[in-house]
């Protein structure tokens, strides 16, 4: 427990350093650093990003100097203690004359947590953990289920009416038909919780529906916060049967933008129309994966997930509608939800927000509410990401 209001201050700004990672470092964690001299003034400060290779902590070091001698790291994750794509960092600081390091947490990564305070300490470095865990913690989840579970972190998000309703029937006549989230041109929720929503998809590497929200909706499935990301969002799209169409927007924009940024699992590509959509579709730059199907005809989700594992796919949102829901809730896919409420109703013959399922009574964890205007949101967790 910190006692010095300094240090938790400078601590809580290398997690501010951390979160300017976010949409660059993955599949590696959040990393921020700062570097105080012995007299307590920040002399370097330093953010890890995937394409820039050199972690934070010699960012700082680079940026301190010699100031750095006799000072205090402040970082978010402990340092590292073995040879990756960079040296170890424990050797940097050590050789630096680093005295302190306040870090947050270990490393989630089971084969290398603890080493790299074990080698400060051993350097006679004084070390201090744990300030700020749960914020650290929450910072690097889909790092630490990545790293322990080899498959990515999924979050489900959905958005709908306080009947638990996602969409109106097709027949209702207060409906705009054009898109299935809309009341007469209006979104079931408010300005606030839609761009909240992206802020979530730039938290992503990736995005899931199934090919019946893409038939309803049309939609282009893309980060519109404007930052910078270091690869783009992968909009992935379950589509046992290859009905994903050609002149859809998703189509258009992979075909445009040469990105490699649209990938559909199919579970049927075998028959002479199925090759030949696979075919049309992979010449307008959408890659076709093939999985297999439970006995139910569904894809195995499972699968999809060690798939988009080995593309270093860390973090997986789901927006589906009612089937993929209850898929991915029924197949245990699901880490945490992200439940948007808007204050309306639409009536028992609305869609519901999950389909047909199979799964038990699931109680949430670690539960918060947010407000977004008009508009409540649940958080909560299916499972520790940090439990292997």
């Amino acid at each position: 427990m910190l006692t010095d209001p300094r240090d938790e201050q400078l601590l809580r700004r290398a997690l501010e350093l951390a979160r300017a990672g976010i949409g660059l470092a993955s599949p590696n964690p959040y990393v921020g650093a700062v570097i105080a001299d012995p007299e307590g003034n920040v002399v370097g400060e330093g953010t890890y990003t995937y394409a820039g290779v050199t972690h934070a902590e010699i960012l700082a070091l680079h940026a301190a100097g010699e100031r750095a001698r006799g000072g205090t790291l402040y970082i978010n994750l402990e340092p590292h203690a073995h040879q990756g794509r960079t040296p170890p960092c424990t050797d940097a600081l050590i050789a630096a004359g680093i005295k302190r390091v306040v870090a947050s947490m270990a490393d989630p990564n089971p084969k290398v947590s603890g080493r790299g305070f074990e080698r400060l300490r051993g350097a006679g470095i004084q070390v201090e953990i744990g300030a700020l865990e749960h914020e650290a913690k929450r910072l690097n989840e889909a790092f630490a289920r990545f790293i322990r579970s080899g498959v990515p972190f999924v979050t489900l998000k959905s958005a709908m009416t306080l009947d638990g309703k996602i969409a109106p029937a097709a027949d209702q006549n207060n409906f705009d038909h054009s898109d299935n989230s809309k009341f007469r041109g209006t979104w079931i929720t408010g300005e606030l919780a839609r761009a909240h929503v992206q802020e979530l998809r730039h938290e992503h590497d990736a995005i899931l529906v199934g090919i019946g929200t893409v038939l309803a909706d049309n939609p282009l499935l893309t980060d519109r916060r404007g930052r910078l990301r270091r690869r783009p969002l992968l909009r992935v799209i379950f589509d046992s049967h290859l009905r994903l169409p050609v002149d859809s927007r998703l189509v258009h924009s992979a075909a445009e933008q040469s990105t490699n940024d649209l990938l559909v699992f199919c579970s049927s590509a075998g028959d002479k129309d199925s090759r030949q959509k696979r075919t049309q579709l992979e010449q307008m730059g959408v890659h076709v994966e093939m999985v297999a199907a439970g006995s139910d005809g569904r894809l195995d989700l499972q699968a999809v997930l060690l798939c988009l594992a080995q593309l270093e796919i860390t973090s997986v949102m789901i927006e589906g509608g009612s089937r993929v829901n209850a898929a991915a809730l029924t197949a245990g896919i699901v880490d945490k939800v992200f439940l948007y409420y808007a204050p309306k109703f639409l009536g028992e013959r609305a869609i519901p927000f999950l389909g047909p399922s199979g799964f038990d009574p699931i109680c949430l964890k670690q539960i918060q509410t947010h407000s977004f205007g008009a508009d409540l949101a649940i958080e909560g967790y299916l499972r520790d990401p940090y439990a292997q």
